[in-house]
């Protein structure tokens, strides 16, 4: 176990960290360690001055070799932020428009059928009564993605069809090129119409290959060269080099009867050890508790980071503001209100590709953003309050224990702000 307060000369006085705080995070998130509830984590809380970082654990099971300030971690949906900037990087160069169709970079979505109803059969469908637009996959309401489906029993046609896509939707399908990827989405009806219902995490893997095109390169070389190398991101990517495997941990879900770990994804020869066919704009980064703090802090600073500047400040505005209608919000609160959600998505509203907070119902303040990563990890930024935060695990949203983790770490990291 390691712990790391650094304080810089930047910030303003009296917005920093508390001592007596930052020993209750450290003890709380040491307990969940001993429990098993997490083989390790990497935690980092930064305000004003103050940067404060808890490794704790092992990167595997069983012991071994130690978790570091600098380990390795897969994002997972934490990775959707990322993917919206880049794509209002592009906006802000007017090769984009948000209102625009994407009909001319994406002309596998043109002319878009859409079912009659949700669990309809695939061929019962009525033509779109729009296209769709920038705006819509980056609020994720162009009308697909993973659904919830009240009431019904059987699994819908159009869920059985997403799993053949492959890529971050999940599915037995090996992911593929993202051409062949959009293509056949594009065979697919629509599960609503556009604009109409909020559907998770699609959206942002439209919005890789929409990137990709307009940008004319690769969608992880756009994301290097305009936000990875600009803010010092060097260990964060699509896959983890050989040089620094050894960094990655072990990934891990839990056995739904037993409630044990079981190996979801190895670090040597696993899914992130080699460069993806299908650079996932959804769930496909890997990046260390730093770098993903620098991405968070040009946020939080309107845009800029040092002497660089990513996006304008009116943008950054805009992509952190709720731009959800009562209805696309209800779809969002379906979708997080099943069991087992443990509080997720609960913020309220939705900016582009990351929640907002609209309302006080837990300590963070009324305008936080960010979002959580099925994978164990979270990353959220509170401009009232100047504070930002990550927590960085290989063990899956998909237990008690790992979401009560989320959830201590966030009540401690408001506990350790000092004024």
């Amino acid at each position: 176990m390691s712990n790391h307060l650094s304080r810089g000369r930047q910030g303003a006085p009296g917005r920093g960290l508390s001592d007596a705080g930052l020993r209750r995070m450290r003890d709380v998130l040491a307990g969940h360690v001993e429990s098993g509830a997490v083989p390790g984590l990497v935690a980092l809380i930064a305000r004003g001055g103050d940067t404060h970082v808890e490794a704790m654990g092992t990167l595997h099971e069983g012991g071994g070799a130690p978790m570091e300030r600098n380990t390795i971690f897969r994002l997972a949906s934490v990775t959707k932020p990322v993917t919206a900037v880049a794509t209002m990087i592009l906006v802000e160069e007017c090769r984009l428009r948000l209102d625009d169709p994407v009909d001319d970079w994406l002309p596998e979505l043109a002319g878009r059928q859409v079912l009659r109803r949700f669990d309809g059969p695939l061929d019962e469908t009525v033509p779109a009564r729009r296209s769709i637009t920038v705006r819509d996959l980056l609020t994720f309401t162009f009308g697909f993605g993973l659904p919830v489906a009240p009431g019904v029993s059987a699994v819908p046609p159009i869920v059985e069809a997403m799993s053949t896509l492959g890529s971050g939707t999940g599915g037995p399908v090996p992911a593929p090129d993202p051409d062949t990827w959009m293509r056949r989405l594009g065979e697919l009806p629509l599960m609503y119409q556009p604009g109409e219902r909020w559907l998770y995490h699609t959206g942002s893997d439209v919005l890789g290959v929409l990137v990709a095109r307009v940008a004319g390169r690769p969608f992880e070389t756009f994301l290097r060269e305009r936000i990875f190398e600009p803010l010092g991101m060097n260990d964060t990517g699509f896959h983890v080099p050989e040089r620094t495997v050894h960094r990655l941990p072990t990934s891990y879900a839990h056995d739904p009867r037993t409630g044990k770990l079981t190996v979801y994804d190895k670090a040597v020869d696993g899914s992130w050890s080699r460069p993806p066919v299908f650079p996932s704009g959804g769930d496909g980064l890997v990046s260390t508790a730093d770098d993903y703090t620098a991405f968070q802090r040009m946020l939080l600073n309107k845009g800029t980071y040092g002497k660089e500047r990513v996006l304008s400040e009116a943008a950054v505005n805009l992509m952190t503001t709720d731009h959800l209608t009562p209805q696309q919000r209800a779809g969002k609160d379906a979708f997080f209100s099943s069991e087992g959600a443990g509080g997720l998505g609960t913020q309220g509203g939705f900016g582009f590709g990351m929640a907002v907070r609209t309302h006080n119902r837990d300590f963070p303040s009324v305008g936080q953003f960010g979002w959580d990563g099925g994978l164990g990890t979270s990353a959220y930024t509170d401009p009232a309050q100047g504070l930002t935060g990550i927590l960085l695990t290989q063990t899956a949203l998909d237990a008690r224990a790992s979401l009560h983790l989320v959830q201590d770490f966030w009540t401690t990291a408001y506990q350790a702000i000092g004024d």
